[in-house]
């Protein structure tokens, strides 16, 4: 239990002031009860000796109230406390997963559900948030109050004391032993919640797909085994707690009874007055209560313990190394010295050696699945390389922070993400600072004015995610006008013109134009035209790169590039007939 709460202690971070304050506002509201319960006292004893006057009516109505108004204050502000601080909690920690993210290696997204940073960020954080300073403050206060009342029934009598420390230790012990049991199944809830998650994402996303092939009934089985597990994740919980709960009520049942049939023995053998026996009585509804408040924190504190363990392993995501320096090279040439790179165990590239020289256009051809892509991908430092180097300007990009790395390049890739934003506002990632003046040049240079101008909002119209609301070669216009706003001196494009329509290609390409003028460029194509004028070409086949040179000199040499020109031609003069 008491590392279970440190667990929360240390997670809290820079709520556990407020936590603080909240166990404060608890204690002076126990405190305040037990005015509440000296003045019912002072009204037995009155009524009992037969006192009568105005004092005694004043003095209990003042007490009564100071303790009505005081506990709901303070009760107030207690929940206040814990409301921020449960906010905050998770929201600091949303924050820093979200900033964990973006250092990751691009491998950890391929080789992790989706559903499990969305349910740790969703579902596992709203526990930890609505929870979390509950339990940490119900358990502390509760433990607080029922000690100070304790000791007041002890030093009123010890006899009735007694009973109370003796039901105090076995209520907790019982519910010691409910939270040590729930250590096997809190886990697998946690669990199931994110793989709930992860699964109905899954099958959203792929709605389209399970309609077209007809099985808008049967391709929900990866969500229906979700479902069944998070039903049997939780009743199993339930079934656990449910005979601790009972026990836990009969014992505070019990002892609640048990004080007040010893004050009535009490009284009746002449040990204890009128006065003190009738509020033992009262005394028995009220005692346990705090003890109670503990128990209820108990009782949830292995949930919470379990929901920050699935949260913490987030912690251990592989990342980058950052102990970088903000460089800003003058010249970009981009060389790769005897790179080897592995993905999930399995060799992609192979020795790969390259220069990129400055402000020169290199075309990457080659058979899917070839490593085209991820050697792109590691000249952006998607992936560290295993072995060998990859270079900017002279200097091993390890030794610039991945920031400083990102000013340098602009990647326009095949599969382009919008987000559910303004049309403004999506070009604006380019450069978050850009005036609209800006980001309207820079849309004219990709050929966007036309399209935008046609929107109800112009610059201002909101898009729907992934911009499911504009053509593919609007959205890729889109990118490009990114990359304009940018102005990185590196561009890197990933098959940007792979999937659009001859309609077009014309201004994509003008776009292109725009955006590659006096700069390093790297572009994996697949179309002729665009081969045909770089200054150097790259075929890459098996991880290796098999030939280099320009158009005039591949094309007269026996290999990939020869054989991929005779395709392409052949492709563009086939016809209808």
């Amino acid at each position: 239990m008491i590392e279970a709460l440190r667990k929360i202690w240390r997670f809290s971070g820079t709520e556990r002031s407020n936590i603080n304050k909240s166990v404060l506002f608890c204690f002076i509201n126990a405190v305040l009860r037990m005015t509440e319960i000296g003045a019912i006292y002072m009204v037995v004893l009155a009524l009992l000796e037969k006192k009568t006057g105005a004092y005694i009516s004043w003095l209990t109505l003042a007490l009564v109230v100071i303790s009505i108004i005081g506990t709901a204050v303070t009760k107030n502000f207690s929940q206040l406390e814990q409301t921020h601080a449960g906010y905050y909690m998770a929201a600091n920690k949303r924050i820093d997963i979200a900033n964990r993210m973006k250092s990751v290696p691009m491998g950890y997204f391929n080789e992790n559900s989706l559903g499990e940073l969305t349910g740790v960020s969703t579902t596992v954080l709203e526990n930890i948030e609505t929870i979390a300073p509950m339990v940490l403050v119900g358990i502390l206060s509760g433990l607080i109050n029922a000690l100070v009342f304790t000791l007041m029934v002890l030093c009123w009598d010890w006899r009735i004391g007694a009973i109370v420390v003796i039901g105090t230790a076995l209520y907790l012990l019982v519910t010691s032993r409910m939270e040590e049991k729930s250590v096997h199944i809190a886990p697998h809830r946690q669990k199931s919640e994110a793989v709930l998650v992860g699964a109905v994402i899954e099958y959203v996303q792929g709605m389209s797909v399970i309609k077209s092939f007809n099985l808008a009934r049967k391709g929900d089985k990866t969500v229906q085994d979700a479902l069944e597990y998070n039903r049997k994740s939780n009743l199993n919980m339930e079934r656990l707690f449910t005979p601790y709960v009972i026990a836990q009520g009969i014992l505070l049942q019990a002892f609640s009874v048990g004080m007040m049939l010893a004050a009535t023995l009490f009284y009746i053998n002449g040990t204890m007055s009128t006065a003190d026996a009738l509020m033992t009585v009262i005394m028995s509804f009220l005692v346990f209560a705090q003890i109670q408040s503990a128990g209820s924190g108990l009782s949830l504190l292995r949930l919470v313990s379990s929901s920050i363990d699935h949260t913490e392993r987030l912690d251990s995501i592989p990342q980058l190394d950052e102990n970088g320096k903000k460089l800003r090279p003058l010249d970009h040439t981009i060389s790769l010295e005897h790179v080897s790179f592995s993905y999930d165990h399995k060799e992609i590239l192979h020795d790969v050696s390259l220069t990129i020289p400055d402000k020169t256009t290199t075309a990457i051809i080659g058979p899917s699945g070839s490593g085209k892509t991820t050697l792109t991908s590691l000249i952006a430092r998607f992936w560290d390389v295993d072995s060998g180097c990859v270079k900017i300007g002279g200097q091993d990009i390890k030794k610039y922070t991945l920031e400083s790395l990102m000013d340098q390049i602009s990647m326009v890739f095949q599969n382009v993400y919008l987000f559910a934003d303004t049309i403004e506002n999506n070009i604006k990632f380019g450069k978050p600072d850009a005036s609209h003046e800006e980001v309207v040049a820079a849309a004219k240079k990709a050929c966007c004015q036309a399209f935008i101008e046609r929107l109800p909002e112009g610059y201002q119209t909101v898009i729907g995610e992934g911009g499911a609301s504009l053509s593919g070669g609007e959205k890729q216009r889109i990118s490009i006008a990114r990359a304009v706003l940018k102005n990185a001196p590196i561009v890197i494009f990933d098959e940007a013109t792979a999937n659009i329509d001859p309609e077009n290609e014309d201004l994509l390409q003008k776009a292109i134009e725009a955006l590659t003028h006096d700069k390093t460029i790297i572009m994996i194509v697949h179309r002729l035209k665009t081969v045909r004028h770089a200054d150097q070409i790259l075929v890459v086949d098996d991880g290796r790169i098999v030939q280099r040179g320009r158009h005039e000199e591949l094309i007269t040499q026996h290999g990939i590039y020869a054989s991929f020109v005779q395709e392409r031609q052949v492709a563009a003069s086939w016809k209808i007939t």
